[in-house]
């Protein structure tokens, strides 16, 4: 795994990425409905120029990609750092899209690129109680729990609980 992981390049998407973006993006909705807010059924209605438009490149807000020698796409994570000037200090870092075991080393750089953001003192992502194996990836990168929401998600008539998550620098 180890010389797998060392092929991996990470970088922000670009618009020219948008497609294979989009793929995966729905593939994670498809395979893990419950670990997302948006289901598959709204996101496959978003149109690839909508999809084009929402990439954006900033300090404080973009998606990461984890590519392969070959350049394909094997993981993403987003970041977005709130605007309003009372929780400017906080960035956001939606459920992670599944990838060949890169999760961690995609963290690690969103981790790493909020150290450069002036007034950036923590960041919150929120991750389904049940999906251990995500919980315990951010508990080893010291994110620390400070709540569960209850029902926070629905699917299928089955309720899902989160874990509300935060890192502090």
């Amino acid at each position: 795994m180890e010389g797998r992981e060392a092929m991996i390049i990470i970088r922000n998407i670009e618009p020219a990425d948008a497609e294979v973006f989009w793929n995966l993006r729905l593939e994670a909705l498809k395979m893990n409905p419950e670990a997302f807010g948006t289901s598959y059924e709204e996101a496959v209605q978003v149109s690839l120029s909508d999809v084009v438009n929402q990439i954006q490149n900033k300090k404080n807000h973009y998606i990461l990609g984890a590519f392969t020698k070959d350049h394909q796409l094997a993981g993403m994570i987003g970041f977005r750092r709130e605007y309003k000037i009372k929780t400017q200090h906080k960035g956001t870092i939606p459920p992670i899209y599944r990838g060949q075991g890169i999760a961690k080393k995609l963290l690690l750089e969103v981790i790493s690129r909020g150290r450069k953001v002036e007034g950036l003192k923590q960041i919150n992502l929120s991750v389904v109680a049940a999906n251990q194996a995500a919980v315990e990836l951010y508990r080893k990168l010291e994110f620390k729990t400070y709540g569960i929401e209850k029902n926070a998600l629905e699917y299928q008539g089955q309720g899902y609980d989160e874990e509300l998550m935060v890192y502090f620098y």
